[in-house]
């Protein structure tokens, strides 16, 4: 039997608000919380982060600043010395605390040893430190400490459901337990997918209305009609209004977002474009709920196979649960969702993650445009096959190969990304 509240405790767990790319977020929020710790004005600061943590924080801006990169999120989350907001913690930044954390001296160190996600902020004055440590998930504290002692652990996450990176459970899920899962939502659940389509529709509406970044989503939704008259044309507005999201997000703005998975860019991604496609195809709003709730889950199960942080664009797996949950708002059954997975899985594998900056959402329009051609072929029986590259016989095998080329594959291409981007700061 399906355990519906298993599943239900990891979406409220995994849904959830954050200002800003979640990268900066998590760095400021371990600032904020061994600064809490401290308690007195800290005199200087280290910050030990994985590679992963500081690729993908190099190059955004930080919301309620024109700052960048770990460095400044941490100085900032030390300056604000108050971790309740958890990752909205820099929703609040006052001229004060930007000036405090500019003047900081903070040193930051890459372990290469550590978990993809990990960020250890440690503070010093008058003889005495304090250090959080956030690891596996962006507001998990998994060790606190004051002048050397370890304190009791503080969780920022549902004590019922283990992080998902300790929990096989999402790994036993089929596609047809997620059909079957999305055909009898909670009302907990319909309130938590929706509250996530309104936010990150708010966010969009500023990307198309704005300039921001590349202005990707405004450019592009420009080349089509307010109102969309074909399917191809409502599918490539959903991708544009997914990219302005992105564009306002990866800009700085103060707007909210509802992530998935640790991610802002995938929230938006499995949430905009299936607002967009339902409202074009007429359909309810329940039955809009239930294509989200596929989107999101796939988007979760997708992350739990390559980890939260890693060389593989997280818009692209993101897509893969858009494009699922288009096949079903368009009438496909679980055969029509696995051959969609496999043609994905054939079509954009190779995408890498180079951090979180102004052009992924040139990625994630790309990704999206991707999935209304992976749901088209798979509508009219094509599928990738077995004899296609990592492709396998169905979505499940399809994914393990995925999950290798991640792991196994991409470990030097992400150690050369980091480089890359490292040497150009110089």
């Amino acid at each position: 039997m399906l355990n519906r509240r298993r599943i239900d405790l990891i979406l409220e767990k995994e849904i959830i608000e954050a200002m800003g790319c979640t990268e900066p977020a998590a760095a400021a929020l371990a600032g904020a919380k061994a600064a809490e710790l401290f308690g007195m004005e800290p005199e200087s600061g280290v910050a030990v982060v994985s590679p992963n943590m500081m690729k993908n924080a190099m190059s955004v801006t930080i919301p309620n600043s024109a700052l960048h990169g770990i460095e400044a999120a941490v100085s900032l989350g030390i300056a604000i010395r108050d971790s309740s907001a958890g990752l909205s913690v820099l929703s609040t930044v006052t001229d004060k605390e930007r000036a405090k954390a500019t003047l900081f001296p903070l040193e930051v160190r890459i372990d290469e040893s550590a978990p993809s996600l990990y960020v250890k902020v440690t503070v010093y004055g008058s003889g005495h430190s304090a250090s959080a440590v956030i690891s596996g998930e962006h507001d998990r504290f998994t060790s606190l400490e004051l002048d050397g002692r370890m304190l009791s652990e503080v969780p920022m996450f549902f004590p019922e459901c283990r992080s998902f990176s300790e929990d096989d459970f999402l790994g036993t899920l089929t596609i047809s337990d997620v059909l079957e899962y999305a055909s009898a939502l909670s009302p907990v659940i319909v309130d938590l997918l929706t509250k996530a389509v309104d936010e990150n529709m708010a966010i969009s509406k500023a990307g198309l209305s704005g300039d921001w970044g590349l202005s990707v989503g405004k450019i592009m939704d420009g080349l089509i009609s307010s109102e969309p008259k074909t399917l191809d044309e409502a599918m490539r507005k959903a991708a544009a209004s997914a990219a302005a999201g992105s564009d306002a997000r990866m800009a700085g703005s103060a707007l909210p977002v509802m992530i998935n998975s640790g991610s802002g860019n995938q929230g938006i991604t499995v949430t905009v474009p299936v607002s967009v496609v339902a409202s074009y195809l007429g359909k309810s709003l329940s039955e809009m709920i239930g294509a989200v709730a596929i989107s999101e889950l796939v988007g979760i199960i997708l992350t739990s196979h390559k980890d939260r942080l890693s060389a593989l664009c997280g818009a692209f797996t993101a897509s893969i649960g858009t494009a699922c949950a288009y096949a079903y708002l368009l009438g496909g059954d679980a055969e029509v969702l696995d051959a969609t997975i496999n043609n994905m899985v054939g079509n954009l594998s190779g995408i890498i993650c180079d951090g979180a900056k102004d052009t992924c959402a040139l990625k994630i329009y790309s990704s999206l445009i991707a999935a209304s051609v992976a749901v088209e072929l798979a509508l009219v029986g094509k599928r990738a096959g077995r004899e296609a590259g990592i492709v396998g016989d169905d979505s499940l095998s399809s994914i393990n190969h995925l999950t290798r080329i991640s792991h196994e594959g991409m470990e030097q291409t992400n150690r050369t990304i980091l480089q890359i981007m490292l040497e150009k700061g110089k």
